[in-house]
């Protein structure tokens, strides 16, 4: 009777092995970049894509954008007028990289050839500091100059937020996502935009003991 319980166990345990060894490598699949996938229901990179196409769109199709810059440009020989991009504030309740949404914005507008965009943020201080270490170390002839920076005319904000409602196992979550063009000498908000169109309802399943 031991040896036949003997030979059981080993088998049984023959087997787990076996079935761990069968399982093999994590397994990758490469997707479109374009695809949609939503795993856990949380903001994701297709929000990202949604977001930034809605509020460009929005941004270079304002008629008071279309104003200013038209009125900039005649007032100053033909420029364009100079953006920088200011905070995307992340007032939702997740961890949210809104400067991915800055970018992309900056980047459309910009490759539009309706405006010029300037250093800002962290890239600023990097620049002038580039600027110290030059009049410091570098020769008279290919210094560049301290006082020769192009001003911005005007300021690009905006943030996320999110709604969180639950009832038993189901969960629904909203974004609002919001950006602001500002004219920075007169303080005159020329262009906003809003999506409100992220809603999404999680389902988790319910586990029974």
């Amino acid at each position: 009777m031991k040896k036949q319980y003997f030979i059981a166990a080993l088998c049984l345990i023959l087997a787990v092995l076996f079935s761990a060894c069968a399982s093999g490598p994590t397994q990758v699949k490469r997707v479109d970049s374009s695809t949609s996938i939503d795993l856990s229901g949380r903001w994701n990179d297709a929000d990202v894509r949604l977001v930034s196409d809605s509020l460009i769109r929005d941004c270079l199709n304002s008629p008071r954008v279309a104003q200013f810059i038209q009125q900039y440009s005649s007032r100053n020989k033909g420029k364009l007028p100079a953006c920088v991009v200011g905070a995307f504030k992340n007032d939702s309740s997740e961890h949210i990289d809104t400067s991915i949404v800055a970018r992309n914005m900056e980047m459309a507008i910009l490759n539009s050839g309706k405006m010029d965009f300037v250093a800002g943020g962290d890239t600023l201080d990097q620049i002038r500091n580039e600027k110290l270490a030059q009049l410091e170390y570098a020769s008279e002839e290919t210094a560049v100059s301290l006082a020769n920076e192009t001003g911005a005319v005007l300021l690009l904000i905006g943030s996320v937020k999110s709604v969180v409602d639950r009832a038993g196992n189901v969960t629904t979550r909203s974004y609002f996502v919001t950006a602001e063009l500002i004219d920075v000498e007169k303080r005159t908000k020329i262009w906003m935009g809003s999506n409100d169109e992220i809603k999404k309802v999680i389902t988790q399943s319910r586990v029974k003991l």
